[in-house]
C-alpha cells in the first residue's frame, strides 16, 4: 500500500510494528558493510593464477626484447597497450601505461592542467576562476579530486541516458572558465546508467568556450557486465570526436583494478597524440616509467581481451546473484509503497537508491545503528551535499550473499520507519 494514502493511524500503527522488527535487528548486534565497491574475496581469488606467470625462472623480456626489470619505456609496454587499447577501444599507440590506479592518474592529470595548463594554455591555478561539470549523482573520489584542488564544481543532473546534454551545451559554450567534466559513461556510479549513442555525439560536438576544456571519461566499468545476453555499449567517444573535429577534448582512463587485483592492477589514459606529448613532456620529469614487471604479468595471464573478457564472465557470476538479491528484497519490501525507486544496472559496481527528499541521512544513520555501514548519504555529490538528502548509493559486491541479503532486509526496513516518520511529521 502506498504510504501517503494511509490514515495517520494506520501510519503509527505501522511505525510501531516496524520499529519492534528494528529492535530485533539491533539485538544481533550486525557489523556489515555496503559502504564501498570493492571486489569480495571470492573475485580476488579469481586472479590469483596471476601470481604464477611469472617467477624466478621466466624470461621477462617483452615482445619487443627489452629487459622488464630495467628502467625505461615510459609509455608502456607495447603489448600492455595493445591489450588495453582493446580495452577501452582505441588503438595501442593513443595509450600510455600508467600504474596501478586510475584514480591516481586522473589526481596527476588535474595537477599537471593546475600546475603547467593544457597544450601551452595558462596553468589553472594562475586562473581567477576555474570550473568543473559534476552530472549527479556521480563517483565521490572525482569530486574529492577538483575539491582538493580547490575547483568549483556545478551539477548536472544525469537521466538514464547520461548527463543533461541540454545544459552541458550551454553551460560549456558560455562560461570560458568551466575547464573539464566528470563522466562516467557505462553502468555510471552509482546509477548504472550508460550514456545513450546520442549523448555521445553531442559530447564530441561540443564548443566550449575554453580552449583549454577536457572531458574527463572514467571507462572504470567498460567490461563489466553482469549479464551475456543483456548488455549496454557506448560509442567511442575518442573516435567520435576525431571526427567531429575536437580530437584534443578527451582524457579516456581504464585501470584493471576490479579484474585483476584492485591493489596491484595496470591503469592507461588514452588521449589524441597532441595530449599525448603533452602528457609525456611531464612524465618524463616524474618517473622513468611504471611498473613493466607488472604490466607483463597482466599481458601473460589474461594473453589477449578475449581472455580478459572471459575472466570477467567469471566475475559476473559471482557479482550478479547479489544484485539479483537487492532487487529481489527491495521489490518484496518496498514496490508499492512510494518511498522509494532504484537502480537495475546491468552492469557496474552500485545500486543507486532514490529515497522521499530529506530522508537519506536519517536512512544511513539508523542503518548504521543497527550495525550496517553504507557510503554517507551526500556523496554521490559535489561537496557532500545533497540538496534533495535523496540519494544513497549501495554496494553489493563485497559481503558474502548471506549478509547482503541481511543488510538490505535492514536497509528496506530503516527506509520504511525513516519514511513513515516523515509522513506522520507532515500530517
Amino acid at each position: 500500500m502506498v504510504y501517503s494514502q494511509m490514515s495517520l493511524e494506520e501510519k503509527k500503527a505501522l511505525l510501531s510494528e516496524l520499529t519492534e522488527k528494528y529492535n530485533e535487528f539491533k539485538a544481533r548486534d550486525l557489523s556489515l558493510n555496503m559502504a564501498r565497491g570493492k571486489p569480495s574475496n571470492a573475485q580476488l581469488d579469481l586472479s590469483m593464477g596471476m601470481m604464477d606467470v611469472l617467477a624466478s625462472t621466466s624470461d621477462l623480456s617483452c615482445e619487443d626484447g627489452t629487459d622488464c626489470r630495467n628502467y625505461g619505456v615510459l609509455e608502456g609496454l607495447d603489448e600492455a597497450k595493445k591489450l588495453l587499447g582493446d580495452m577501452m577501444e582505441v588503438p595501442a599507440d593513443n595509450i600510455i601505461i600508467y600504474g596501478n590506479s586510475s584514480l591516481n592518474v586522473m589526481y596527476d592529470t588535474i595537477s599537471r592542467c593546475m600546475t603547467h595548463g593544457v597544450m601551452g594554455h595558462t596553468p589553472w591555478c594562475k586562473l581567477p576562476s576555474v570550473k568543473f561539470l559534476c552530472p549527479v549523482p556521480g563517483y565521490d573520489r572525482h569530486f574529492a579530486i577538483t575539491e582538493h584542488f580547490g575547483i568549483e564544481m556545478i551539477n548536472v543532473p544525469m537521466t538514464e541516458d547520461g548527463p543533461d546534454m541540454d545544459l552541458v551545451e550551454t553551460l560549456v559554450a558560455n562560461d570560458s572558465a568551466i575547464k573539464g567534466i566528470w563522466c562516467v559513461p557505462k553502468y555510471s556510479n552509482p546509477q548504472g546508467y550508460s550514456y545513450s549513442n546520442e549523448t555521445v555525439r553531442r559530447f564530441a560536438r561540443l564548443k566550449p568556450a575554453a580552449e583549454d576544456f577536457r572531458v574527463f571519461w572514467d571507462n572504470a566499468y567498460c567490461i563489466h557486465h553482469l549479464y551475456d545476453d543483456k548488455q549496454d555499449f557506448v560509442l567511442e567517444l575518442l573516435d567520435e570526436c576525431r571526427k567531429a573535429g575536437n580530437a584534443d577534448m578527451v582524457y579516456k582512463f581504464v585501470s584493471t583494478s576490479k579484474i585483476s587485483f584492485p591493489g596491484s592492477g595496470i591503469s592507461a589514459i588514452a588521449a589524441s597524440h597532441n595530449n599525448l606529448k603533452d602528457i609525456k613532456h611531464q612524465m618524463a620529469i616524474q618517473t622513468i616509467g611504471h611498473d613493466k614487471v607488472n604490466q607483463l604479468r597482466h599481458v601473460r595471464y589474461f594473453g589477449d581481451i578475449n581472455g580478459m573478457r572471459e575472466h570477467m564472465r567469471l566475475h559476473a557470476d559471482i557479482l550478479r546473484p547479489k544484485f539479483e538479491k537487492v532487487d529481489e528484497i527491495l521489490t518484496r519490501e518496498l514496490e508499492g509503497t512510494g518511498v522509494g525507486e532504484w537502480s537495475k544496472p546491468l552492469g557496474g559496481y552500485f545500486v543507486s537508491f532514490e529515497s522521499l527528499d530529506g530522508c537519506a541521512k536519517d536512512i544511513v544513520a539508523l542503518c548504521k545503528k543497527a550495525g550496517v555501514v553504507l557510503t554517507n548519504a551526500g556523496a554521490t555529490y559535489p561537496y557532500g551535499k545533497d540538496p534533495r538528502d535523496s540519494n544513497i548509493r549501495i554496494a553489493p559486491s563485497y559481503p558474502p550473499i548471506e549478509d547482503l541479503a541481511v543488510a538490505t532486509e535492514l536497509f528496506a526496513l530503516c527506509v520504511k520507519i525513516v519514511s513513515l516518520k516523515k509522513l506522520i511529521a507532515e500530517a
